[in-house]
């Protein structure tokens, strides 16, 4: 194995391995082209070294060389000497480096993916010039800031509650010679933008050019603190090129924002704010804004420091909605002059008003300092979250990418007393106007293994809201609790009347409240919670209760139909989302869909095997608070070996009871004609056709039970239900449904890739693995990642490693490992905590090695093994499943 070396000049030349050279004269981007056809070829080839920066332009967009043959060859390339590539390359993974701007929604997903937070506040990763424009995006979100505002849409107004865009007090800019200095309009000489993924610094490198001929390089640096979460603090360093003479240096608190980060939603109300109060002290600011409706106060207070000193010759300026600061100053040429701003952020909802600020008594530590307590803290995380593989570069990057924007969308520290759970988006764009979907039942497990501690206020936020889910149920004609498909504020259904075709551009209604089945996610989250952790307190005292009053609503919604026998449930719609009716129908929604009723049937036994977990007595107390008297639970019980599914002679189990009597696709063609053919739903509206007469579905639906559940737990429900299938119905059913399904959300990948692994696929489960564990780096939806993080798939994306590769499985009373390691794998190494112990795992392809911090059993394909407190024991799995 071998290391190659480029030295640029005119042309480059290359040490191959053996001590033999070439040269190259070609364009750059050819060049690049063909190192990198040539080292893919070439397996003896590890890595290499490349002696400067070399920056150029294909398709578009802007690469750096190291950087591009790292990704595009996935072996680890850097910039330096040989003797630097051991260092250097050890930081590839831990870093997300930017080159070039690009205006547009290519900006907006890098803005995305350069996001800092910590869980109460995320900060979107544009530099301190930036407006917000069509061209780049700066916003600070805040966990649990909404607010309603009515739109024009269609004749008819339309109320949404959307994720608020809160005042920016990180934006910093430079005037010279009278002109303002912007990013957006000035020459971008250089520009580089890294976002250090162990520490959340983000750092940027600017050199623009004027239209004078006058340069100025900028750097600028963030961080959002994880220790103190309520502060962010920014650096801005500016150094004259070529000149000397008058800079001012500017900086505001700007109440003056909106929100623009979601283009279809741009032409609906977008003002949110208002600014009620404004103080400035000498080098101090205080801006204090609320939102107009649902009367959220955001107070934010800054401080200004020049080489990290206060400042005594700074003016202030005061507007509307807006304090402007202002230094004049005298520079030299080569010169570095540094401003940095640290900013105090705290929100209150109504009735809980907070204490006023006294400017000169509040604690604003230093840029350095926030850095320092923010790293310490990350380090504390990474060691308990933290997947390290060895022999796939890019895959541990995106792992690292993936770790750090959860922690960015929760964190311990951060969800704290925040009554606000984890946005489908994060805490990074304002796509589904920042609500909260069912993506819990893909995220919580990541918490669930590594931060149990910050799952309970996560469930908390549902149980706080589960008043209103009763009044949502009696309200549509149902009992016990009925949780919205999107939930924002109160939990009262928030899912939009209308719903903008973007390839069309016409507005049609939105059933998509009709997905009840969100219920049944917060239900598997709470049983899951309390399986792993143990946690009674929290089971009895919030987690029965809604777990009975979550049964109650699906047995009032199971009807009885006496001519099969059979209990049905009706007017839902299934995780596919592409079905909204029956052809023609005049009615929205669906009956029997399979996934519903299957975890259905999941809850139904799980509460009676709960039941015995607690004495009569505590159940009891929990029956009388929510009404679900035994006879309730008789009902319960009948429905759960009695509801109907619809399932045909080869055991395919249909996605929804008449399923089977729609049109196939002519899916070759729709691929020729558009390419991009996830959202089919769009195109066949925009054709005038619908995708309710159609096979065709968004995502996995009927195979999402072999997500949550194993092959032997699905089989059980459907023997249960006296439902007899073939032997190889998992092969057929995932084969059936693979090529119906556009994967028109990212989500799908991971579901029909754990389904690939568990019937033997590995080659198709590695694909689509890989798939999603790319889709937000590299914006494969064509640009949603704009608009925030998939925060579902990335949590998907870690989980899978644990459990279909490492082959956790801590559904059962045992913990269970069955590794299936990938080839590209030579090792993977992650920590889990499981009801209170802590367990270290390593795993190669012959044995997987653990430590647990308690004497405990566990199973390796499914035999029990005794652990030793702090013994690493190591296992060799392939002799046990011999």
């Amino acid at each position: 194995m071998s290391y190659i070396h480029i030295t640029i000049g005119e042309h480059w030349t290359i040490n191959w391995p053996e001590n033999s050279t070439e040269t190259l004269s070609d364009t750059i981007d050819g060049r690049a082209l063909y190192l990198k056809e040539t080292i893919n070829n070439n397996p003896t080839i590890e890595g290499g070294t490349i002696d400067q920066e070399i920056i150029f332009e294909q398709d578009g967009q802007t690469f750096e060389l190291a950087q591009y043959l790292t990704e595009e060859t996935n072996r680890p390339f850097v910039c330096g000497q040989p003797e630097e590539f051991e260092t250097k390359a050890a930081q590839i993974p831990w870093n997300v480096v930017y080159y070039g701007y690009t205006p547009g929604k290519n900006e907006y997903a890098k803005e995305t993916l350069l996001t800092l937070g910590n869980g109460f506040l995320g900060l979107r990763g544009t530099t301190p010039e930036m407006e917000i424009s069509d061209a780049n995006y700066p916003a600070l979100y805040l966990a649990g800031l909404y607010n309603k505002v009515g739109s024009q849409v269609a004749d008819k107004t339309i109320y949404n509650e959307d994720f608020v865009n809160a005042p920016n007090l990180q934006k910093m800019y430079l005037i010279i010679d009278g002109k303002r200095i912007d990013i957006e309009h000035d020459q971008v000489l250089y520009m580089k933008r890294q976002l250090n993924l162990k520490t959340g610094l983000f750092t940027a490198w600017t050199t623009l050019s004027l239209s004078d001929g006058k340069e100025i390089a900028i750097q600028t640096k963030k961080v959002a603190n994880m220790e103190n979460v309520q502060q962010y603090a920014v650096s801005y360093t500016f150094t004259p090129l070529n000149f000397n003479g008058e800079v001012t240096f500017i900086t505001e608190a700007d109440g003056e924002v909106y929100n623009y980060n979601v283009e279809r939603y741009r032409s609906l109300t977008n003002q949110h704010l208002q600014v009620t109060d404004l103080q400035a002290e000498k080098d101090i600011v205080s801006l204090e804004a609320k939102t107009t409706h649902s009367d959220i106060t955001v107070s934010q207070q800054a401080k200004l420091r020049k080489d990290q000193h206060s400042l005594t010759d700074v003016t202030t300026e005061q507007k509307d909605n807006k304090i402007i600061q202002k230094v004049e100053i005298n520079v030299q040429e080569q010169t570095p002059y540094t401003f940095e701003k640290t900013v105090f952020v705290r929100q209150s909802k109504p009735g809980k008003p907070l204490a006023k600020a006294d400017l000169q008594t509040l604690d604003f530590p230093t840029f350095d300092e926030c850095l320092q307590q923010s790293s310490h803290q990350w380090s504390k995380l990474w060691q308990k979250a933290g997947i390290s593989i060895t022999g796939d570069i890019m895959s541990q990057k995106l792992l690292n990418l993936h770790t750090y924007h959860l922690l960015v969308s929760a964190s311990p520290k951060g969800n704290q007393g925040l009554d606000a759970s984890i946005a489908a988006r994060g805490l990074h764009g304002e796509a589904y106007r920042g609500h909260i979907f069912w993506d819990e039942l893909f995220i919580f497990p990541f918490y669930i293994l590594h931060f149990p501690e910050t799952v309970k206020p996560l469930l908390l936020y549902r149980y706080n809201r589960l008043e209103m889910a009763k009044k949502e149920a009696k309200g549509t004609g149902y009992q016990g609790a009925m949780f919205p498909w999107q939930s924002s504020l109160d939990g009262s259904e928030q899912s939009q009347e209308l719903h903008l075709n973007p390839i069309s551009q016409t507005w049609k209604k939105d059933n998509s409240r009709l997905q009840r089945h969100i219920s049944l996610a917060i239900a598997y989250n709470i049983w899951l919670y309390w399986h792993t952790t143990q946690d009674n307190s929290f089971m009895k005292n919030y987690g029965l209760e809604m777990l009975l009053e979550i049964a109650h609503f699906w047995e009032s919604a199971a009807v009885y139909n006496s001519t099969r026998q059979r209990y049905e449930i009706n007017h839902v719609m299934g995780p596919d989302e592409f079905h909204e009716s029956y052809p023609e129908a005049n009615e929205s929604g669906l009956k029997n869909n399979a996934y519903t009723n299957m975890m259905v049937v999941w809850l139904f036994e799980e509460i009676e095997n709960i039941r015995n977990e607690f004495s009569e007595a505590d159940f009891s107390s929990v029956q009388e608070k929510t009404n679900v008297d035994n006879q309730i639970l008789n009902k319960i019980e009948e429905i759960k070996h009695q509801l109907a599914l619809e399932i045909n002679e080869e055991g395919i189990i249909a996605q929804f009871e008449g399923y089977f009597d729609l049109k196939d696709l002519d899916w070759q063609y729709y691929k020729e004609k558009y390419g991009n053919i996830y959202r089919m739903d769009r195109i066949l509206n925009a054709e005038g056709k619908s995708a309710d007469d159609y096979k065709v579905a968004k995502q996995a639906d009927s195979l999402m039970m072999f997500y949550n559940f194993s092959k032997d737990q699905v089989s059980n429900i459907l023997e249960s239900l006296n439902y007899q299938l073939p032997e190889d119905y998992v092969q057929k059913n995932l084969n059936y449904y693979l090529a119906r399904t556009s994967h028109g959300s990212t989500l799908s990948r991971v579901v029909h890739a754990q389904l690939a692994a568990m019937v033997g696929d590995q080659d198709l489960s590695w694909n689509l693995y890989q798939e999603a564990l790319y889709s937000d780096y590299r914006d494969i939806q064509g640009g949603t990642t704009a608009e925030g993080i998939h925060a579902g798939v990335m949590a998907a994306t870690l989980y899978i490693p644990l459990t279909t590769f490492a082959g956790l499985d801590i559904r059962n009373d045992i913990i269970n490992f069955v590794p299936n390691l990938p080839q590209a794998w030579k090792n993977i190494q992650f920590a889990v905590t499981i009801r209170g112990i802590d367990f270290l795992v390593s795993v190669s392809h012959e044995t997987i090695t653990i430590t647990a911090t308690q004497n405990t059993c566990i199973k390796v394909n499914h035999k029990e093994i005794q652990l030793n407190a702090d013994e690493a024991t190591p296992i060799t799995y392939k002799e046990a499943s011999q």
